[in-house]
């Protein structure tokens, strides 16, 4: 076993702030293994101030330093200090009005920096958490049949679709028990009303999850958080170390009573405090309506979160393990996205292909990374995906599309890149005549270049939309990049198409292509 690490991780959550302190080592099969050393949870009412007014109250914002501060005097007893530890807000705070104000106190006053993600990054640290329990406990099916992974928190609801281990959807929605008690909060409601409130918005998004994957052919429902595990101590089993199993019949009749508990009488029977007993009933319900869309017979309950998933995510050593089937699922879950707007995937698969190949043969002086790579991927899939709306400027309708949907693993700036990269793979607008474009910083906007000019370059080889130039070899002399062909073809519409599209390619890395 290596020298074991000591890493920490913090949420602010809409409910509360939680600690994970845990001691990481490489087992002797090379495999990493996280030892929980110390958790803390601190309520603090974020999600009620910012659903309710906007911002976070001041009341709220002493609250959460002087919860800080003790966890910064947790992990000083580890031999960490603030600067060392991941601290990650989620939907409350990336709602809140005076978010900028709110982070910008907690450095100076704690000296931790704080990173408000969005939707799809904690769609991405789910992931990320779920894969690694499952690695753990090496269940089957995961990725041989189809799953939903849910997640209902104060602010939000993240659920993704697997179809076969591959992402076919990703959503962050905005249904959560804080969201939903403030709703009740306002009309006097009862549970009943929660189950009217939560069942018409599980309805409407009913047909866009179907959409992309036909969900009473689910065969796992795999379901995240605290209030989850309470019903899995209460009517499930342990099936593994970090797994619970609930039965369908059990769940739903466990679900039925709750429906009918006063506060008073959940707060007794599962040892809950006040402000949390409310949203356990509002949690059960949801699953419950989530459930009902699938034919599934059982809830696997994974003891993760999004904590193990950021903890994960920022291990080097862990990284190079998960790096490859994660690019893998962005660009399934790219993929999906076409598939959904009915695009064109063997020509998009063909593009991908030839854009990466392209990309690989001048690593050496893209001066990119893999994430880099990784862009161009999702962008030479999804280049088309506005002839759904008009071929006519296409891509431009694909831009529109592109920052109006979720793309599972890439975060607001990374799409944002992606719908840009996509609106100039045509035409003859030059991207520096952009204001949008002008405005990036200096090495996104060499990004930007770079994988356009690659993308024109591979999309002009399937000009046809027929993949004929499957075998194709790339050499580089001192001023020119030849493209060599197998076999015979007739290569004229392909070299009028590099004359058109071939001159970003050329202006960008100062090499003539020669396609032969």
């Amino acid at each position: 076993m290596n020298s074991p690490l000591v890493q920490a991780v913090i949420e602010i959550g809409s409910t509360g702030i939680r600690l994970l302190v845990a001691e990481s080592a490489l087992s002797k099969k090379s495999r990493k293994q996280f030892t929980v050393l110390d958790t803390s949870e601190n309520r603090v009412s974020i999600g009620h101030d910012v659903f309710t007014q906007g911002s976070i109250s001041r009341e709220s914002l002493l609250a959460c330093l002087h919860i800080l501060e003790l966890y910064r005097e947790q992990i000083t007893g580890y031999g960490l200090q603030p600067d060392q530890v991941q601290v990650i807000a989620t939907s409350a705070v990336r709602e809140a009005k005076n978010r900028d104000p709110f982070v910008d106190r907690i450095k100076v006053k704690t000296g931790f920096n704080v990173r408000v993600i969005d939707g799809i990054e904690e769609n991405r640290l789910m992931y990320i958490a779920v894969a690694g329990c499952l690695r753990t406990d090496d269940l089957e099916g995961f990725k041989s049949g189809n799953s939903i992974i849910l997640d209902i928190s104060g602010g939000a609801t993240v659920l993704m679709l697997m179809e076969k281990g591959r992402i076919a959807g990703a959503h962050s929605m905005r249904l959560g028990t804080v969201i939903v008690g403030q709703m009740l909060h306002t009309i006097m409601g009862s549970a009943g009303d929660s189950q009217r409130i939560i069942g018409e918005f599980v309805r409407n998004a009913k047909k866009t999850l179907n959409s992309e994957m036909n969900l009473k052919k689910v065969s796992q429902f795999i379901v995240l958080g605290s209030d989850i595990l309470t019903v899995a101590s209460v009517c499930g089993r342990k099936i593994s170390p970090l797994m619970w199993q609930i039965d369908r019949k059990d769940f739903e009749s466990f679900a039925s009573k709750i429906a009918s508990y006063s506060v008073e009488e959940c707060i007794e029977k599962f040892s809950l405090r006040y402000q949390d007993a409310g949203a356990f009933q509002i949690s059960v319900i949801a699953y419950s309506m989530f459930l009902s869309l699938t034919a599934v017979d059982r809830i696997l309950v994974p003891e993760t979160s999004i904590r193990e998933g950021l903890l994960l995510s920022i291990d080097e050593s862990l990284r190079s393990q998960i790096e490859e089937d994660f690019t893998q699922q962005i660009a399934a879950g790219a993929f999906s996205l076409l598939r959904k707007y009915q695009g064109d995937e063997e020509h998009a698969e063909y593009v991908k292909n030839a854009s990466l190949r392209i990309y690989d043969s001048m690593q050496d002086e893209l001066g990119l990374d893999s994430r880099d790579r990784s862009l161009l991927e999702v962008s030479a899939i999804l280049h088309d995906v506005g002839m759904f709306i008009k071929p006519e400027d296409h891509n431009l309708h694909g831009k529109y599309i592109i920052l109006n949907s979720e793309l599972f693993g890439l975060n607001r700036d990374e799409r944002s890149l992606v719908a840009m990269i996509v609106a100039y793979h045509k035409g003859t607008k030059k991207l520096q005549d952009d204001p949008e474009f002008r405005l990036l910083p200096r090495s996104s906007r060499m990004c930007v270049l770079k994988l356009t000019a690659i993308l024109r370059l591979a999309d002009a080889l399937d000009r046809t939309h027929k993949q004929k130039l499957f075998n194709f070899t790339i050499s580089f002399a001192r001023d020119s990049i030849t493209l060599r062909t197998q076999g015979h073809h007739n290569l004229s519409l392909e070299k009028l198409a590099l004359a058109q599209k071939g001159v970003m390619f050329e202006n960008v890395f100062g090499y003539r292509i020669v396609l032969v």
